[in-house]
């Protein structure tokens, strides 16, 4: 696994404004712990956004966002982004797992090893000769995260990984994604699901429309919401704005 340390994530007073429209209000907040940290929140409330900052996706109207490491922008192997939606290439599973690592500075004498382990790990091993783009939509999701798993970084972050697939493919990526936070990489992930946070999330960070209403431990926040937006949230009421 990648060595940096790149925790804590600090993010203080953080804005983000787009066409006068304030999307992300004064965020401020500290990620330290090795779990998976579930960024929860209706549809519109600034989760993907507040993930694409984390990454380096978006310029800050104000405020700052830094992790502890001193390894320079872009994105570095340390650290990996998982889209929704995968975009694979029109290649063999293995092949798209040969490309990402021909994108970072890694011994050539390491793919085989590298890329094997991915595979094992993700339950691909039986399909690393097939076309990436023939999977299923769980298998794509797989080979998404397999992508970001071969850099063993110290940190995945992933946006909504299960919200096109099926009750049996979301099963798989949670599974998968518990597997990675088990063996020491840092998850932060975004949800609207309410069921997968409480499966999977050992803190909530809870946002709505673009600002913090609440962050906390998983079992705090189900149990004993400090917030009424967040007491209704959990019960399934609507939210105001929605």
């Amino acid at each position: 696994m990648n060595e940096v340390n790149a925790l804590p994530l600090q993010v203080k007073n953080l804005q983000i404004t787009k066409n006068g429209n304030v999307l992300l209000k004064d965020v401020t907040l500290s990620i330290e712990s090795n779990n998976v940290t579930v960024i929860l929140g209706p549809n519109g409330a600034g989760k993907s956004l507040l993930l694409r900052c984390a990454h380096g996706l978006e310029n800050l109207s104000k405020g700052s966002l830094m992790w502890n490491t001193n390894i320079p922008q872009p994105q570095q192997s340390w650290r990996a982004y998982i889209f929704q939606k995968p975009v694979l290439l029109r290649r063999s599973v293995r092949a798209n797992l040969e490309y990402v690592l021909s994108l970072h500075s890694i011994n050539k004498a390491n793919y085989a090893s590298l890329i094997d382990a991915a595979l094992k790990n993700t339950g691909l091993g039986q399909l690393a000769d097939r076309n990436a783009r023939v999977l299923s939509g769980g298998e794509q999701q797989r080979l998404n995260i397999a992508r970001a798993w071969v850099l063993q970084p110290r940190v995945i972050l992933l946006d909504e990984p299960t919200a096109e697939l099926d009750p049996n493919g979301t099963a798989g990526i949670e599974r998968l994604i518990m597997t990675i936070a088990q063996e020491g990489t840092k998850i932060i992930m975004s949800t609207h699901d309410l069921g997968q946070a409480h499966r999977l999330a050992n803190d909530i960070v809870f946002l709505h429309q673009g600002r913090l209403i609440e962050r906390t431990p998983a079992q705090s926040f189900f149990e004993q919401p400090q917030t009424k937006m967040a007491q209704d949230f959990i019960a399934g009421k609507l939210l105001n704005g929605e």
